[in-house]
């Protein structure tokens, strides 16, 4: 403390003044970590090495040390005294799913009847929201989903052999959906979406907020627009409430998707936007919970530098990407159970400090904390 004190030389006193008080030299009691500074004088610059960000070889270095140490856990697993219990629930597991994918396969069970799937749509084409050409204002078309309808079956049903909880709770009118989000592509979305087609009643289309990345990809965001999917503005949003759509939000964005291996099932901050324009257009929330999509791709470490050289949100690096390259991505098949929360509707202003806004987020994301954690409770390992 006392070398960055400046000190002046010691002049006499006026005639009748007081002589003025030096500082001591003697060091004082040590300060808290992250207390204040107790004087101006002590406030030292940050050197310039501080103020550096650190270079892209550097985190490169940060992303492969985290590499090394969940491959150190991976490596402790593997030994003896883990390694027969964790072989053999594995290969149960696998044994499980595998009996039931051929026994969905073959008795053909995974297919909703066509003319289940035909009252369905009708009921969809029926939208107050639709034209007379069967689009609503934002591209979206009905009978584009219905093209996909067997490929979002497969896998909603076989892949994934999702179990849905409670989604009658899923109300009537506006609403938001609030879910978690992991996986590194979005399956967890399109899992949310094949419940509310084919096993809500009656069935509704979830209009998913989607980062602005993934809208400006050739035939993808077209492909997101006639399927219901939009860009993720507020505006956007305001739009579609304002329509009576339920509409599906996930408030850790980029960041949760992207989220490594070791960090599943904890979920990153939210963002406010949500809840404000809940308040604004008197809509309730219900919290989502989809527990499995954090197991379907490893993510060791997200490479940054490439992916500011690429232009995306991230570049997550699996183990199989040497060898299998982008189809690395392809996600495991994992179980997945979606939990609906009940619906939680809030007063207030949507203009409200970001504090006060921050209390009712929290309500929220705690929601769906307590659904998560009852999945995992619930459910008998990662492939069954």
């Amino acid at each position: 403390m006392g070398g960055n004190v400046k000190f002046s030389s010691h002049r006499a006193p006026p005639p009748g003044c007081s002589p003025r008080p030096q500082p001591s030299l003697a060091p004082g009691p040590p300060l808290p970590v992250g207390s204040p500074p107790q004087h101006e004088d002590t406030v030292a610059h940050k050197s310039t090495a501080d103020r550096v960000k650190p270079s892209a070889t550097a985190r490169l270095f940060e992303a492969l040390h985290a590499g090394q140490a969940l491959a150190g856990q991976l490596a402790r697993l593997t030994e003896p005294e883990h390694r027969r219990p964790l072989l053999a629930q594995a290969l149960r597991e696998a044994g499980e799913a595998g009996q039931e994918v051929l026994s969905l396969l073959a008795s053909n069970g995974w297919r909703t009847p066509p003319e289940e799937v035909e009252r369905r749509f009708a009921h969809l084409l029926a939208s107050k929201n639709l034209s007379e050409y069967g689009v609503d204002a934002f591209g979206f078309a009905p009978s584009e989903i219905r093209k996909y309808v067997p490929a979002f079956e497969f896998l909603y049903r076989v892949w994934f052999r999702a179990e849905v909880h409670d989604i009658d709770r899923v109300p009537e009118g506006r609403c938001l959906l609030i879910s978690n989000h992991s996986g590194q592509l979005p399956f967890d979305a399109a899992a949310i979406g094949a419940s509310m087609l084919l096993d809500r009643e009656p069935p509704r289309i979830v209009r998913s907020m989607v980062e602005k990345f993934a809208t400006a990809l050739p035939f993808f965001g077209t492909l997101c627009n006639r399927c219901g999917q939009v860009t993720g503005l507020p505006d956007n949003c305001r739009r579609l409430l304002d329509a009576d759509e339920c509409v599906l939000v996930f408030p850790e964005g980029a960041r949760g998707i992207n989220k490594t291996f070791r960090e599943r099932y904890r979920m990153t901050p939210f963002g406010h936007g949500f809840l404000r324009l809940a308040l604004e257009t008197r809509t309730p929330i219900v919290p989502v919970a989809v527990v499995g999509a954090e197991e379907q791709t490893i993510n060791l470490f997200d490479f940054k530098a490439l992916a500011k050289l690429v232009q995306s949100p991230s570049v997550p690096i699996t183990p199989l990407m040497p060898l299998l390259g982008p189809l690395a991505l392809l996600p495991a098949p994992v179980k997945y159970r979606i939990y609906y929360g009940e619906p939680m509707l809030f007063d207030g202003d949507p203009n409200d400090d970001d504090a006060v806004v921050a209390v009712k987020v929290a309500q929220v994301k705690s929601a769906i904390q307590d659904l998560l954690e009852r999945g995992l409770r619930e459910r008998r390992g990662v492939l069954i």
